[in-house]
């Protein structure tokens, strides 16, 4: 069991750390400028006045950081106990308590990506995104409002938070 939890700690590791450099591409305009393509640094009508999603890719980069540091097996490691009659330990309790809080922590990570994407496609109208992607983003907004100005995010990442839990972003097609 501590095996199969540890291999999806490292699993989930990757797919937030895939999802967080997703969010870092989209808050700033890198190269893109050059490249010709319309953005604004940090997903912000008004950068410099405002910050846009700056600090939500500095809360997704912090949130990977610590899941890769729970992602390190648990199971590579036992201490015997019951006075040696129990040589070796699988350490599958310590393997779930940090599986739990990775979970939490990428769907974290997940829902910061949900934000600056829909707030990407809100700065890319009128173009219009794909059946799905559409319905992503209108699913978003039925829970979050377009960032016109700096809020605090956390009651956003939150509430889409909850919407990931609830399996509504999964079942879309």
């Amino acid at each position: 069991m501590a095996l199969a939890l540890d291999m999806l700690a490292i699993a989930l590791a990757q797919l937030a750390s895939f999802s967080e450099r997703r969010v870092y591409n989209v808050i700033g305009p890198h190269d893109w400028e050059e490249k010709g393509a319309e953005t604004t640094l940090f997903l912000t009508p008004h950068p410099g006045l405002h910050s846009g999603l700056m600090i939500a890719q500095y809360v997704a980069a912090s949130l990977v950081n610590e899941i890769k540091v729970l992602a390190h097996p648990a199971s590579i490691d036992s201490i015997p106990t019951s006075a040696g009659m129990e040589d070796f330990v699988s350490m599958g309790v310590t393997s779930a308590h940090k599986l739990c809080r990775i979970i939490e922590q990428t769907q974290q990570v997940l829902a910061i990506e949900l934000l600056c994407a829909a707030q990407l496609l809100d700065f890319r109208l009128p173009l219009a995104p794909g059946e799905g992607v559409k319905k992503a983003k209108d699913l978003v907004r039925q829970h979050v409002t377009t960032l016109k100005e700096d809020r605090v995010l956390s009651y956003d990442i939150e509430k889409l938070v909850q919407l990931i839990q609830s399996g509504q972003v999964a079942e879309i097609e």
